[in-house]
């Protein structure tokens, strides 16, 4: 098991540049420019991966950072969802453009059931209770 990560393992391609790979596990020192030349570096090699966002989040809270820390762990909750739904789901979490509590709900459920993303999920929840308080399912554009 690793150590805690704390804001001293910031920025972590630095301070231990073994814990950087991609989502195909290339390791950051794997990505040079005679390998992507030679065609051995994909875009997957440069993706971010839910490990690194998780462990940013470690060390945004031991930098007394909660909401970034969060943030971090919402965004590694996404990696693998697609950049649609990513985009559909923003739209409708904008105020007006959900006509209801019930689309809010149906999306948090999708995300949750088919790309494992129970923290993003639990956020879109919440979000639907503020909205339906506020009144922000008014249809306004």
């Amino acid at each position: 098991m690793s150590r805690k990560l704390t804001v001293s393992d910031y920025p972590l391609a630095e301070t231990a540049p073994e814990r950087v790979t991609g989502q195909r596990g290339k390791p950051l020192s794997a990505i040079t420019l005679d390998a992507v030349l030679a065609g051995d570096v994909t875009m997957e090699d440069l993706r971010i991966t839910p490990q690194a966002l998780k462990d940013q989040a470690a060390i945004a809270q031991s930098a007394g950072r909660a909401r970034l820390s969060q943030n971090f762990l919402r965004a590694a909750d996404l990696v693998g969802v697609p950049q649609e739904v990513i985009m559909e789901t923003y739209e409708l979490l904008r105020p007006g453009r959900a006509a209801s509590k019930e689309i809010l709900l149906a999306q948090a459920a999708l995300l949750r059931r088919d790309y494992k993303a129970k923290m993003v999920a639990t956020f879109i929840e919440e979000a639907a209770d503020v909205y339906e308080q506020r009144g922000l399912f008014k249809v306004r554009y």
